[in-house]
């Protein structure tokens, strides 16, 4: 058995996994997949991967691009949700913000610098046309730290995924102002450049298996539920994020990495792009 390590977000995204994990897919071939969760999202998970404390990773798109950019040695193995994220805009429901204008000049929570929260804070500021040089953040960690910032006043408005946080909203911890979906897929599968260099047949037979996965998916009898079930989730809101979800089989398109790229630079989240070869691994 060789042993893999990977590490994803606790969300609904990433059930494939799980299932191809607990029907024992990866054991058939050989590989001892070992999944942790990271509830701090995508900065942490850059770091793991810069530390090669883990070899594989579901990270956000735009996080990891960031992070290749400035350095770390990581490529993008596929793509891995095609659709985009659709990013909530959460305030505390004690506050006094009512739409997404007042919050020009508020200070936003991010789980860390880097992070999926930070990046598309610089997005959000973008589409609403505010001065993306007065942005202001608080480092959160979490959701849970979130909630305590919020609530706290330390921070005033925190950005996550939309079908993650309705729970909190529904609960009359969060309001919701609006959404700000990614232009662009949200979730690739990434590995380290050192273990892509040594284990090529193996990511081969790890893709085998979990586009297996995925394709299929939508078509698990009862999924719907079984999410719902797993992870806290209203049955409508389950139903409404799989018609708005597609799982990816493919490389990530070399003209939507230049689209990413351009829009990190744009932010000046990024000083330059390296050439493509850098970002996409050809398996």
């Amino acid at each position: 058995m060789k042993t893999v390590k990977i590490v994803g977000v606790p969300e609904h995204f990433n059930l494939p996994w799980h299932l191809a994990l607990e029907e024992g897919a990866f054991e058939d071939r050989g590989i001892d997949l070992q999944w942790e969760d990271i509830p701090e999202g995508t900065g942490r998970m850059c770091q793991l991967l810069s530390e090669n404390k883990t070899d594989l990773a579901i990270i956000l798109t735009e996080g990891i691009v960031k992070s290749i950019s400035e350095g770390n040695q990581v490529k993008i193995v596929q793509e891995y949700i095609a659709s985009p994220l659709l990013w909530g805009v959460h305030v505390s429901a004690q506050s006094d913000f009512e739409h997404l204008s007042d919050l020009r000049g508020a200070k936003a929570a991010i789980s860390r610098f880097g992070s999926g929260s930070h990046l598309m804070a610089f997005v959000q500021a973008q589409n609403e046309g505010w001065d993306l040089n007065a942005l202001q953040f608080e480092v959160i960690n979490d959701l849970e730290g979130a909630i305590k910032s919020l609530s706290e006043g330390t921070a005033d408005y925190f950005m996550w995924e939309h079908f993650t946080t309705k729970p909190i909203v529904d609960d009359g911890v969060f309001r919701r102002l609006g959404d700000c979906p990614t232009p662009w897929p949200c979730f690739m599968l990434v590995a380290t450049n050192g273990f892509l260099q040594e284990n090529k047949i193996l990511i081969t037979h790890i893709l085998e298996v979990i586009n297996l996965y995925t394709s299929e998916f939508k078509n698990i009898p009862s999924i719907d539920r079984t999410l719902a079930n797993r992870y806290g989730q209203k049955l409508e809101d389950i139903q409404t994020w799989l018609s708005l979800t597609s799982w990816s089989q493919q490389q990530l398109d070399s003209g939507v990495l230049e689209n990413v790229l351009d829009t990190l630079q744009q932010l000046k989240l990024i000083e330059k792009a390296l050439p493509l070869r850098h970002y996409l691994e050809d398996i």
